[in-house]
């Protein structure tokens, strides 16, 4: 499992057992209840396992199961911090817990002084706003079932964290959208690699916010973003493979210099990227 980072009382592999434990005596066969392993935390991703055919709902919500048992519970930025899960599993036997999840503080930048122009949009950027916003909800509604989500994660690019998740500015006194991605610093012309196999659901040259901006869906409704890219070298409808180029580092859209802002979704649920890789290798 990959190594969290700052603000979680959750490290490593962690694991809830609903009622009794899930893996029976012999190792192979399912008992009752579910296996959780992930970050246990605002912005964490929770990898779960059951028996095949199992229904599973997390605060009555449906969660798609894989024919092998598995599923994704996520939290976004501000998520609250009790959940019930609820397993049925084939025979009819139904189990209840609770998750619990623990709280994050993130870094609030306060600026003042801004011009108002550049703060606020006018009526004709609210328009190609509203687009851009539409066209990426319709990305991150899609329910695939393909796993490629089970292969670990990588990297997208290596290169320096400028900007991290959860973190907010406050401009001008008021509160402006938190940062739900990472930023990675690279020079323009990086290569950007698929951090994991997925297919592509968004290759949009020029978005206003965001500039060049792709989506690669995982599976389960788990997707990658992409932000600020120079180029973008797939098709929406491409399968790309971990490790795969797909694209180049850029400052396109509203940005202040060359860099990646990579995000992670659990459909609508903003997670934080670094709970899914290791530590950023060492750069010049």
């Amino acid at each position: 499992m990959r190594k969290s980072l700052v603000h979680v009382i959750a490290v490593g592999l962690l694991y809830l057992f609903v009622s009794t434990p899930l893996w029976a005596d012999s190792g192979s066969s399912i008992n009752r209840g579910a296996q959780l392993k992930g970050n246990f935390t605002q912005g964490g991703l929770l990898f779960g396992n059951t028996e095949p055919g199992s229904t599973v709902l997390i605060d009555e919500q449906n969660v798609r199961v894989s024919d092998s048992g598995n599923f994704l519970i996520g939290f976004g930025r501000d998520a609250k911090l009790n959940w019930q899960l609820v397993i049925e599993h084939p025979d009819g036997s139904a189990y209840t817990s609770t998750i619990e999840i623990s709280p994050r503080s993130y870094q609030i930048q306060r600026i003042d002084g801004i011009p108002p122009s550049k703060v606020t949009p006018s009526e004709e950027d609210y328009e190609r706003i509203a687009k851009d916003s539409a066209l990426i909800r319709k990305a991150r509604k899609i329910d695939d079932p393909r796993l490629d989500f089970l292969d670990e994660f990588v990297w997208p690019v290596h290169g320096i964290i400028t900007g991290v998740y959860g973190s907010q500015r406050i401009l001008n006194g008021e509160p402006r959208r938190p940062h739900y991605g990472i930023d990675i610093h690279a020079p323009t012309g990086t290569p950007v690699r698929a951090p994991a196999s997925g297919v592509v659901t968004v290759a949009h040259p020029d978005m206003f916010f965001s500039g060049a901006t792709m989506i690669i869906d995982h599976g389960h409704g788990l997707s990658s973003a992409f932000l600020h890219l120079d180029e973008i070298r797939v098709e929406v409808g491409d399968y790309v493979k971990k490790n795969q180029v797909i694209g180049t580092v850029g400052s396109s859209g509203r940005s202040t210099g060359p860099h990646l802002d990579w995000r992670i979704n659990l459909f609508s649920a903003r997670l934080d990227p670094q709970f899914l890789v290791d530590e950023m290798p060492a750069v010049e």
